[in-house]
């Protein structure tokens, strides 16, 4: 695949790239390098081959998923204006 001058254009124009008219050329090779590197990519057989978090093995960190108030409520609330039962109190502005 391969883009010609209009096409390359468009994508500067949709990317929000000025692009001069003798730029243009040099811009257009740069996107078909790209195509022809992932076109080159989609040759490789990677059928069984596991997804990496990093190129040495590891094992992802991970936490507990539990729910807690973060037990710290009281700091949380101190710099409140106007609390009740540990929530803040705001407002009413609808009718």
């Amino acid at each position: 695949m391969s883009v010609d001058a209009a096409t390359t254009r468009r994508i500067a124009h949709l990317a929000r790239i000025a692009v001069k008219d003798s730029e243009v050329a040099h811009l257009q090779g740069e996107i078909n390098a790209m195509l022809a590197f992932v076109e080159q990519l989609q040759e490789v057989n990677v059928e069984g081959v596991e997804p990496m978090t990093s190129v040495t093995p590891m094992a992802m960190k991970k936490r507990a998923d539990v729910v807690t108030d973060g037990e710290i409520a009281d700091a949380v609330l101190s710099n409140a204006p106007a609390t009740e039962d540990h929530f803040f109190l705001v407002p009413k502005v609808v009718e």
